[in-house]
């Protein structure tokens, strides 16, 4: 007797199955399927990438010695501005694709398509409509700053818009925000984000101008000064702490004080603080062809996702509650990650705070090294800054939130969290000057 045979297909259709063949080509697609492997992701990083293959089919129509743009447009925020929307209240397969264990939006699925949307905002205002030209190749330098004001449900509708802010030479900044919609169509901001991308040519990889960018009405004036003043306050005061000491040997000295009664006389060591290294998670992975971008690299959102559900596992174990993601911090994509490459997340809690009562915050630092054991080499590719908080029913149904003080057993554990202790304080410096103008 014969077990019935289940025939799989995908759900997902090239959008070049009905491109001609091309004359040295015997498959029946006209555009290698590398230049869209969206089919891997989020329905809304789909439909990005798909759009995005538009622009980059280019690369493959144009001659092999293609001129790069040789006259720099200038656009308006306007022209860049891209919005999605959600449609969870009457898409259930949708709802059920982003729906978390608490009926919220997964938020490491969210930070996908974020830079899914943020890079095709690049994009399109780097385009020149020119076929005869070669198009850029954009990549995803920092994410700035990424603040989540109220949870987001994933039974209302949902809104993704953003639009290029502001430009420098070869570097774009692209602000996005998430807004929750009522069934009585009033709407809550519920995200914000930032993130930069630099341009590279796409035969030399070296840094390229691109577009100009005119702001239109008032509101686009304000939001371009405070990018341009937030840009060049970033560059003084990175050109000040390279120019003295960063860390106060006393302040490394303070915070290694308490880790001594740790291992000099343990139990005597307080009960309220816990080792830096007992707070640690780590979790490994081979980098599939399925998580590449158009590019052929692995995607930024991807490894933001995976960074951020490390994160939540390690402020949740930490805590002994559920945690409430609050925001993203600084974060710099230093190196690619290719499809591979055997990739290593590290988690520990850096440190917390107790300045409110009712909202301690854990600090989660989470750092992505690509390892190569052939060549006995790990590299640093990304670090990632979470904040969370204690869930306000965690609170309620408990006797008592105990959140631990995190103390350092070693001087570079000190250095590490004083650095980000500092980035912080002048994160929240800039905040007030920009308030003041």
């Amino acid at each position: 007797m014969e077990f019935n045979t289940i025939k799989i297909y995908s759900t997902f259709r090239s959008p070049f199955e009905n491109s001609p063949r091309s004359d040295d080509d015997n498959s029946p697609f006209r555009k290698p399927l590398s230049l869209w492997p969206g089919m891997y992701h989020s329905p809304v990083t789909a439909a990005l990438w798909e759009t995005r293959t538009k622009i980059f089919e280019r690369l493959l129509d144009s001659p092999k010695e293609a001129p790069p743009q040789t006259e720099l447009l200038t656009k308006t925020p306007s022209q860049s501005r891209t919005t999605i929307l959600y449609n969870f209240s009457t898409d259930y397969i949708l709802r059920e694709q982003y729906r978390d264990p608490w009926n919220e939006v997964r938020i490491g699925k969210l930070l996908e398509d974020l830079d899914a949307l943020a890079s095709t905002i690049s994009v399109k205002h780097c385009s020149d409509h020119d076929s005869m030209t070669r198009p850029l190749l954009l990549v995803t330098a920092s994410v700035d700053k990424m603040v989540l004001k109220k949870t987001i449900s994933v039974d209302a509708d949902l809104k993704m818009a953003g639009e290029v802010i502001w430009v420098g030479f070869s570097s774009i900044d692209v602000q996005l925000e998430v807004t929750q919609l009522a069934s009585d169509g009033s709407e809550t901001v519920a995200l914000t984000a930032n993130f930069i991308f630099v341009a590279r040519d796409s035969k030399t990889g070296k840094a390229a101008a691109v577009n100009r960018l005119a702001p239109q009405t008032e509101t686009e004036t304000l939001v371009y000064e405070e990018a341009d003043a937030r840009s060049k306050l970033r560059k003084l005061k990175l050109a000040e702490r390279q120019g003295v000491e960063s860390i106060d040997k006393t302040r490394v000295d303070t915070l290694l004080a308490e880790a001594r009664i740790f291992s000099d006389m343990p139990a005597l060591a307080n009960r309220d603080s816990i080792l830096l290294k007992d707070t640690r998670l780590e979790n490994s992975l081979i980098c599939q062809p399925q998580q590449r971008n158009i590019h052929g690299r692995i995607f930024g959102g991807f490894l933001m996702h995976r960074a951020f559900e490390l994160a939540f596992s390690t402020a949740y174990t930490f805590a002994g509650f559920m945690p409430f993601f609050l925001e993203v911090d600084h974060v710099d994509f230093r190196r690619p990650v290719d499809v591979g490459n055997f990739l290593r997340f590290k988690s520990c809690v850096l440190y917390t705070e107790f300045e409110h009562a009712e909202q301690p915050l854990i600090n989660v630092e989470v750092v992505a090294h690509v390892t190569r054991p052939e060549m006995r080499s790990s590299e640093v590719s990304n670090t990632f800054y979470f904040t969370f908080t204690i869930r306000p029913e965690a609170k309620a149904n408990s006797n008592g939130v105990r959140i631990r003080k995190v103390v350092p057993a070693t001087e570079e554990e000190a250095r590490r969290i004083l650095e980000r202790m500092d980035a912080e304080s002048l994160e929240s410096t800039e905040t007030v000057e920009f308030k003041r103008r």
